[in-house]
């Protein structure tokens, strides 16, 4: 089957199995490995994306659900020169990265977060990330990183409008 889905900016068609889940998609079709598979469930949230302003985990969402769509991974958010989006710089600087593997998800979840509330409390951040797990359990700092980015506006819940990024 056939689909057409535009990631991080860059439009393209492929061939791909019905059943194929957009997580794998991204990895082994696109090339884009920031997106991590950690349970294959929803549990964990290492997979979240954004599609069409929304984020998703896209380790239960099939590829082909995603035809005509615009696709957002963490290869997408940085600037054309390489300047961090807010989350991204808010996570470095607040040290919300722990061991990595849950970063990509966790920064995906927060900009939803900050879309949906742009100066949320401790506690309205911790309740949107629920359902994405850092098994360092480096919470605090994480919560502390999404506080920090909703301090930069607006822009903090928002995902770069089509630009290229090479795989």
């Amino acid at each position: 089957m056939q689909v057409s889905i535009t990631v991080n900016g860059q439009p393209r068609t492929d061939e791909v199995e019905p059943r194929l889940l957009l997580a794998h998609y991204l990895r082994e079709v696109r090339g884009l490995t920031a997106t991590n598979i950690g349970c294959d469930t929803t549990s964990c949230g290492a997979c979240t994306v954004v599609v069409d302003g929304l984020t998703v985990k896209s380790c239960t969402v099939l590829a082909v659900q995603t035809d005509g769509g615009q696709v957002t991974t963490l290869e997408g958010l940085a600037g054309p020169d390489g300047e961090l989006h807010p989350v991204q710089r808010a996570f470095r600087e607040e040290h919300g990265l722990q061991c990595g593997f849950c970063t990509p998800g966790m920064v995906m979840a927060a900009i939803g977060v900050l879309a949906d509330n742009p100066d949320p409390s401790d506690r309205e951040v911790r309740e949107g990330l629920e359902g994405n797990l850092c098994r360092c359990t480096g919470y605090h700092n994480i919560v502390r990183a999404v506080q920090a980015a909703a301090k930069a506006g607006p822009a903090a819940g928002q995902v770069p409008q089509a630009q290229e990024v090479q795989a």
